[in-house]
């Protein structure tokens, strides 16, 4: 995107490409907006990882009837409808202060998410190992070397 931006500025300013200012200022506004895309569709993209994880670990046995592939194409669907929307929005009134805190607010949720997520599935995962070490006989000379290798 600001490769994009800064080719399509370095033509202009050389003269080799001639546009009137009008255009300049819509082009700019639509490689902003690209940017501004792709930036809320990662953050949440990467959300949605962190709850596919988060249900494929909490809900294994289930996870085929809760994930579907309709739910999947929806989902990723949704993602880039609302980045487009959201970023058409943001640069639009990118003066306003609501619009940033708006931004920042979504930032701050995302990183809160994966988070609070990551962090249950850790607790689960000690839980586990906890577990499993317990349930297991104090090691022998001889298994001490295939346990520490496992």
């Amino acid at each position: 995107g600001n490769l994009a931006e800064m080719l399509f500025m370095l033509l202009l300013e050389h003269g080799v490409l001639v546009m009137r200012p009008s255009i300049v200022r819509h082009m700019d506004s639509v490689i902003d907006m690209l940017i501004c895309s792709s930036v809320v569709s990662s953050l949440s993209f990467l959300g949605v990882i962190v709850v596919d994880r988060y249900i494929t670990i909490f809900y294994a046995l289930r996870y085929h009837s809760i994930m579907t592939l309709q739910r999947a194409v929806v989902t990723m669907a949704s993602v880039w409808l609302a980045s487009t929307v959201s970023s058409t929005v943001l640069i639009t009134y990118y003066r306003s202060n609501t619009i940033l805190l708006c931004l920042i607010g979504f930032f701050l949720f995302m990183l809160v998410l994966m988070l609070v997520l990551y962090i249950h599935m850790f607790a689960l995962a000690r839980h586990h190992l906890h577990s499993i070490s317990s349930q297991q006989k104090p090691p022998t000379a001889h298994r001490g070397g295939s346990l520490k290798g496992a």
